[in-house]
């Protein structure tokens, strides 16, 4: 744990049902005149979604838009760039994005691209950004990625298939609205997939080596709600009880590993994601048992918290024992909301192993991780992955 440290938060958050409608407020008040939206296009068509909703807010405070609706899972590049492109074409001044992970992280990559650069690659690493991005707010639609609050930008090289990340404070969007009214009618295998993604912020940004007490205090209510909500949000998506503290529960999350970092299972899951255009959440749900158990003997008596925090009983146990309760709580989690057991399920193939490991430890999430491993061992920990 750090002794001396910084500590991050959004500019302003707004959170609970029907907050959207102050998007226009907010809008007048950074001065925006003409918004690129960036959102998809499911979204864009959706009757009485969050794109319709966020272009009503718009019109009633009299401000702009064009919508952006190219936006991928998984953004690539080229995403950015058509984002760019079309921002300049219409002379925006300011973007608002809509959306998931995929909506948040192509905006700030659209954003980078129009102060700091052409070549976004370059820029891969952690505060290398050296001007602000246009005005940005975020309009969350799913209770995972934080990245509506989050200082990373996580785009892919379609070209490598190399997913990097841009981090830097010059990202978190000056606005964010997290209203869980957006989130009823989220597919179940999304649900599923970004909640155990948040679950994850929490872990890692838990054992970090980053982490501090306010961070600790973030994630350990993070899995408090998580644990005892994500399944009843999985089982009935318009539980608004459950919604909005799984809503809640990814906001403390991305909190916490806005400061404390990550770890290995991130630094992976990005290989995977970007190999095979794989989900992020359930790369990141698949590879967190395996890679726990692995750090656990860094640190048990915080794996042995994880073990009560997600509901399981250590009384009597041993240390080693009660953290091994809590590798099988984030299984057992896991496969109760139905993700795959193994990464052969997403498409993973030895052969890509080693490169995998090689990039993963470069990835900018590795260096935090309370193990340190080599190369060989992050290559193991892939082939558990694939065979668990």
């Amino acid at each position: 744990m750090k002794e001396n440290y910084d500590f991050m938060m959004p500019s302003v958050n707004f959170f609970g049902p029907g907050v959207v409608k102050k998007i226009g407020e907010r809008a007048n008040m950074l001065g925006m005149k003409k918004v690129l939206i960036v959102t998809d296009r499911f979204l864009r068509n959706l009757e009485g979604g969050p794109v319709k909703l966020t272009e009503a807010s718009l019109k009633a405070a009299n401000v702009s838009y064009v919508i952006f609706d190219e936006v991928e899972p998984n953004p690539k590049i080229r995403n950015a760039e058509a984002g760019r492109n079309l921002y300049l074409e219409a002379n925006c001044d300011s973007i608002i994005t809509v959306g998931g992970g995929s909506s948040h992280d192509c905006g700030k990559g659209i954003g980078i691209l129009l102060s700091n650069g052409d070549d976004i690659t370059k820029l891969a690493g952690i505060e290398t950004l050296t001007q602000p991005l246009p005005p940005l707010m975020a309009v969350n639609t799913t209770a995972g990625t934080a990245s509506e609050i989050t200082r990373h930008a996580v785009l892919t090289n379609e070209e490598t298939h190399l997913k990097f990340v841009v981090v830097s404070w010059r990202n978190v969007p000056l606005v964010s609205f997290n209203d869980p009214l957006l989130m009823l009618d989220v597919p179940t295998k999304l649900t599923a997939a970004t909640g155990m993604d948040a679950l994850c912020h929490c872990v890692e940004a838990y054992v970090s080596e980053n982490r501090n007490p306010i961070t600790d205090a973030q994630a350990i209510q993070g899995m408090t709600l998580i644990g005892k909500y994500l399944r009843r949000a999985v089982a009935n998506g318009h539980d608004v009880e459950a919604r909005t503290n799984m809503a809640y529960a990814s906001l403390l999350a991305g909190m916490a590993f806005n400061n404390a970092d990550l770890g290995y299972v991130h630094a992976m899951a990005h290989q995977l994601g970007g190999q095979y255009d794989a989900p992020h959440g359930v790369c990141c749900a698949v590879l967190m048992p395996t890679v726990e158990r692995w750090n656990m003997i860094a640190n048990p008596e915080r794996f042995a918290d994880i073990a009560e925090l997600l509901g399981e009983n250590i009384t009597g146990l041993s240390k080693m024992d009660a953290a091994e309760r809590g590798i099988a709580a984030l299984d057992r989690i896991s496969q109760d909301v139905g993700i795959p057991t193994n990464i052969k399920a997403i498409g993973a193939d030895p052969k890509d192993f080693s490169l995998m490991a090689k990039n993963a430890l470069k990835d900018g999430n590795a260096f935090s991780n309370p193990r340190k491993g080599t190369e060989e061992d992050i290559i193991s920990l892939f082939q558990q992955a694939y065979e668990a």
